[in-house]
């Protein structure tokens, strides 16, 4: 039912300090973003290390949705989003097991989503969605379209890339030893 944790929702009060924190601080790759004037709302993804994500969520005028809960803080953990490969299964099995939801949302064929309140959830906000994960990512982490691996040569051994089940790509790095291994495993494999 779940493929994976995507991301982690932090709302903040004061969106350029908590940017300049995550992305120049900490080192995070700026991917896709948005404002939401109906909801009066701007998010962010950031990107750290191998596809760990964070999105930004931060209120663009009074009446937002996040008012309640920054009145009394300037930011925390808001919710934990989950990908689900087909969300009306998803809320089939929700159903069957009696675990209420609210929110299902299909916006296009991008993006569709429900959520499961934090009284039913151990006090944490859970978002399921289905989408595909590359469409949300910043292209200096996406894998090069159609390929299944990339082979660089490195000082001491290579690195290979392959395209990461969430999106983008992720590497390891192998030196002489382990290539010469790789090798005669792969050809007593054929």
């Amino acid at each position: 039912m779940i493929s994976r944790i995507d991301h982690i929702a932090i709302a903040v009060k004061d969106y350029n300090k908590a940017y300049n924190f995550f992305s120049t601080l900490l080192g995070a790759v700026p991917g896709s973003h948005s404002t939401d004037e109906n909801m009066k709302y701007i998010w962010q993804n950031l990107y750290l290390g191998d596809l760990s994500r964070l999105e930004l969520l931060s209120a663009t005028g009074s009446g937002s949705f996040l008012d309640g809960f920054l009145s009394k803080k300037d930011g925390g953990v808001h919710h934990i989003t989950m990908q689900t490969p087909d969300l009306k299964k998803t809320a089939v099995f929700l159903d069957r097991n009696g675990i209420p939801y609210f929110g299902y949302r299909e916006y296009g064929p991008y993006w569709k989503e429900l959520f499961i309140h934090p009284k039913h959830a151990f006090g944490v906000l859970i978002q399921i969605a289905e989408f595909n994960a590359d469409d949300w990512i910043a292209p200096s982490v996406r894998m090069t379209q159609g390929k299944k691996f990339e082979v660089k040569q490195v000082r001491k051994g290579c690195s290979i890339t392959f395209p990461h089940p969430g999106g983008g790509r992720v590497s390891i790095s192998l030196n002489r030893e382990e290539m010469m291994e790789l090798r005669g495993k792969l050809n007593k494999s054929l």
